[in-house]
């Protein structure tokens, strides 16, 4: 029996959605150093990241909460309604304890402000596969 964690891990599946196509390509960058990544998907809006997650489970979704059409509030919703096991970052501009409270009760994982927290990411989902739970930073899930 081979108990080595390395060799259990499975690489990720991760949907970024987000419709500012630099700040996609910035955390794409972030995320190509990160090893235990299979795939990234992107999409600009509800509907297109609605098709993606109804094609194939995602490990983590990266989420703005303003989107062309529905928001980003409104697609969290619809992934954990859905009861499977995505996690979700909110990544936002909007870092207003409101949101945060608001996400963090309708499910998300994660929320960090695109500002401040961009680094944070690569850090959070190479701790993914590890099996921990939330990160709390400074009493805030991050």
């Amino acid at each position: 029996m081979n108990t080595n964690p390395v060799s259990r891990q499975r690489k990720l599946l991760i949907l970024i959605v987000d419709d500012n196509m630099s700040f996609v390509e910035r955390m794409i960058g972030l995320l190509e150093e990160v090893k235990n990544i299979a795939y990234i998907n992107v999409a600009s809006d509800y509907d297109e990241a609605s098709r993606l997650l109804l094609s194939e489970p995602h490990d983590l979704v990266l989420l703005d909460i303003n989107l062309p059409g529905k928001s980003g509030i409104a697609l969290l919703k619809k992934i954990k309604s859905a009861g499977g096991t995505t996690k979700v970052m909110m990544m936002t501009n909007h870092a207003e304890e409101y949101y945060r409270v608001l996400c963090r009760e309708l499910g998300a994982d994660y929320f960090l402000d695109k500002s401040n927290d961009f680094a944070k990411v690569p850090g959070i989902v190479s701790h993914m596969n590890g099996g921990g739970d939330m990160i709390v930073v400074n009493n805030n899930f991050v």
